[in-house]
């Protein structure tokens, strides 16, 4: 008798889409690569920040994390660019956890453009949630 196939077990991430007053949050794994937004972080300080980010990491327990890292339309590093940088590796280390950095151009225009000009205006942490998602599908769609 031949034994089942079994399938790796799914890798589970959390993908954040930073901003200077709020980072938006989505988790996902790598079986279904989906992503569901669930946590906006706002924060006074970085000391603020991260524990917010600490309890989130404690409730989902990702085996990763994906950060989205903003370019100029040419691919041109932009104004948070190094800012998102220095996240993600502040991120892997406070954690201990391997940080992938995606290129997130566009992703809350996507979003702001799905959800319609003035809601957007009014939910800017749906906008920001939203880009997390499109953050962490990106870094699927890329095999890693």
């Amino acid at each position: 008798m031949t034994k089942p196939v079994q399938s790796p077990k799914p890798t589970q991430y959390l993908a954040f889409d930073f901003g200077l007053k709020r980072i938006g949050v989505a988790f996902g794994n790598s079986l279904t690569k989906t992503a569901s937004g669930v946590a906006v972080v706002e924060a006074q300080n970085d000391e603020q920040r991260f524990a917010k980010i600490e309890s989130l990491v404690k409730e989902w327990q990702p085996e990763g994390l994906v950060v989205g890292v903003p370019r100029q339309p040419d691919g041109a590093d932009n104004e948070l660019t190094t800012r998102c940088e220095r996240f993600a590796r502040q991120l892997e280390g406070r954690f201990a956890l391997p940080c992938a950095m995606v290129d997130e151009r566009y992703t809350s225009a996507i979003i702001e453009s799905c959800m319609g000009g003035k809601a957007a205006r009014e939910n800017k942490g749906r906008v920001d949630m939203g880009s997390a998602c499109l953050i962490l599908e990106q870094f699927f769609l890329e095999g890693r």
